[in-house]
């Protein structure tokens, strides 16, 4: 393959982007300098305004994962990649109606602390192993990626690339913390989609204009959007999208802790709520962007597709390939896209970093050394900071195993995020299920997804199920590359054509309804939680929902829970009912300055906001 090198114009618009983000992260040192706080540089000072926040929640989930890899699964699937929609809606609604304001009233830093105050310390601390090792799996996957397939198509060196995208995260994470993830998140979304605006523009006027792209499109098979067939096994069809691709993104944005580390850092619950659903029109707009890049990259290369050919060696290089083609008379455009690209990387590194961070803090150092100083405890803060910076980078080496990008994220979301849903919802959800449920739930629900995951990867799925709609290669240039035949299968077990073969989409829901179903189970024989032992504030009665017109049945779906002792207000305004339950809470290891960081409730805003924390924490 023929690689089309950098220009002088592209490498300063992609320093730029460093710069500019490094620069953030200067400024936020400055500036927050006198507020030498841990809980100011983890979660910032829980003052922030929904905007930053909505635009930080956007770029750091639509990473170049989303950049590199969603046009390339268009171009080889078809659009029924804009399903997703469906899922992203549905994920967004329950995460701001179900799940944050159990965080949010809570008081709470790190989403890990919930599981100590409903069920207790081994089962916080199991998640939050888990947690760690999910998220440095996939930011390994972020940085080795796309630095791999630009290297390999622009000529960019990839072992710079990857450690200038470490170097620079680290830095400006260790320096500003939250509030320089979320500012330079914010910067990064824009330039993100500008990016992608360059692409559509240039990208149509090369195909001729968008009514050309779209009648490609539909006579290439790749406006197909709607496959309505229940096989669980079939790649992308209506359903594993729509019902796997919600549950693995509900395992991402309800109950992961960079996601609600954010929403909590707004000042009031409302806000948060605001930031999730402004949130929620990013990721529609950075869908589209990327379904109708795949599109018209389809038309540009509908009688020569650069994979099948030869030309490139991994789908994941079809974009950069496809930019260096559109913009190869135009300067500094290329290193636009790339400076996009890395825009998703640097943002969705930074929130893992100061997350990861934030788990090990809360998790594990607040509870061995309960008294240090608020100097100590910032810079162990930035310490840790630069640990796990080094950390992701040094594992973005593991990430060359692990195939295409977008199936490895999911993949990877799929097999920890599901059992971690299903947790929490038990927690949330299920008042009866006591610490031993939840322990075995957890365990249960992971067993059965890295079960799954691990044979598939052994084990890849049949043709059949995966194999790509056609791509013609009619009008290549004969090339040199060979293509060799394809491998015989040896022996499978009959497990590899059914359980094995499973959507990858599906590993989430697996790991989630496994974990649920074990985690009730066990509690029913091991006998179930007291509901008068639990907080109201730790419980969502949804059942309210379904059991309207009988406070009888409500009162039975509770399991003993007071959810009648005293409106969520009442209790968050006098602090009475939490308190009541201090020494219960303390048995299980709480320390009992944390009891009294509840947020308060504003009764002009209808909502709660963190006022009163602030004011406890600056005393």
């Amino acid at each position: 393959m023929e690689v089309k090198n950098f220009a002088v114009w592209d490498y300063v618009v992609f320093a730029a982007l460093f710069v500019i983000s490094s620069g953030i992260g200067v400024f936020f040192a400055i500036k927050e300098r006198k507020k030498a706080t841990s809980r100011e540089f983890l979660v910032g000072g829980r003052q922030m305004s929904f905007g930053p926040v909505a635009l930080s929640l956007t770029a750091s989930f639509m990473s170049a994962v989303t950049v590199l890899g969603a046009p390339s699964e268009v171009y080889r699937f078809g659009a029924s990649f804009l399903l997703f929609f469906i899922s992203y809606t549905v994920v967004i609604i329950l995460t701001a109606e179900l799940f944050l304001p159990v965080f949010y009233r809570s008081g709470i830093t790190s989403t890990y602390e919930y599981l100590q105050l409903r069920f207790n310390k081994p089962v916080r601390y199991a998640a939050t192993v888990i947690y760690i090792v999910q998220t440095i799996l996939y930011t390994g996957v972020v940085v080795y990626a796309p630095a791999l397939a630009l290297n390999q198509v622009t000529g960019f060196d990839l072992w710079g690339s990857v450690f200038a995208t470490g170097i620079v995260c680290t830095f400006y994470c260790t320096l500003g913390g939250l509030k320089a993830v979320v500012w330079t998140d914010a910067f990064q979304m824009v330039v993100m989609i500008v990016g992608f605006l360059t692409v559509l523009i240039q990208g149509s006027a090369h195909a001729g204009g968008l009514h050309n792209v779209i009648e490609h499109s539909t006579n290439g098979s790749r406006l197909n959007i709607f496959d309505f067939d229940v096989d669980p096994l079939r790649r992308h069809t209506f359903w594993t999208i729509s019902v796997g691709g919600t549950f693995t993104w509900l395992g991402i944005y309800g109950v992961n802790q960079s996601t609600i580390q954010r929403c909590i850092s707004c000042k009031t619950e409302k806000h948060a709520k605001l930031a999730l659903y402004f949130n929620l029109l990013g990721l529609w707009i950075i869908l589209v962007c990327a379904v109708f890049s795949g599109l018209i990259m389809y038309s540009h290369f509908k009688d020569c597709d650069p994979w099948t050919s030869g030309i490139i060696s991994a789908p994941d290089q079809l974009m950069p390939y496809f930019v260096m083609e559109i913009f190869f008379t135009m300067p500094g455009l290329p290193g636009l896209f790339v400076a996009c690209a890395f825009s998703g990387t640097l943002s969705t590194v930074a929130a893992s970093i100061n997350a990861l961070a934030t788990v090990t803090f809360e998790d594990f150092v607040k509870s061995c050394f309960p008294r240090l100083s608020d100097k100590l405890s910032t810079w162990i803060s930035k310490g840790l900071c630069l640990l796990f910076g080094v950390m992701c980078t040094s594992m973005a080496v593991a990430a060359s195993l692990m195939g295409g990008v977008v199936q490895a994220a999911l993949s990877i979301h799929g097999m920890c995020g599901g059992p971690m849903l299903g947790l929490f919802s038990l927690g949330i959800l299920f008042p009866f299920v006591n610490w031993k449920g939840a322990l075995g739930g957890l365990l249960t629900g992971i067993t059965l997804s890295f079960w799954v995951a691990i044979g598939a990867f052994i084990y890849p799925a049949p043709d059949s199920k995966t194999w790509p709609l056609p791509l013609s290669t009619d009008q290549c240039v004969p090339s040199n590359v060979t293509l060799s035949p394809p491998t015989e299968l040896s022996s499978r077990p009959a497990i590899a054509d059914t359980w094995y073969s499973l959507s990858y989409l599906y590993y989430s829901a697996v790991g989630c309804l496994g974990c649920i179903a074990a985690g009730i189970i066990i509690s029913f024989i091991t006998g179930y939680q007291s509901g008068k032992d639990i907080q109201p504030l730790l419980i969502r009665p949804v059942c309210n929902l379904f059991c309207f017109w009988s406070k009888k049945y409500k009162r039975l779906c509770w399991c003993g829970v007071q959810h009648d002792s005293g409106t969520e207000q009442e209790n968050l305004e006098n602090g009475s009912s939490w308190k009541q339950g201090a020494e219960s809470v303390l048995q299980n290891g709480l320390r009992q300055e944390d009891l009294v960081n509840i947020p308060g409730h504003d009764p002009k805003d209808k909502s709660y906001n963190n006022m009163a924390l602030e004011k406890i924490t600056h005393f």
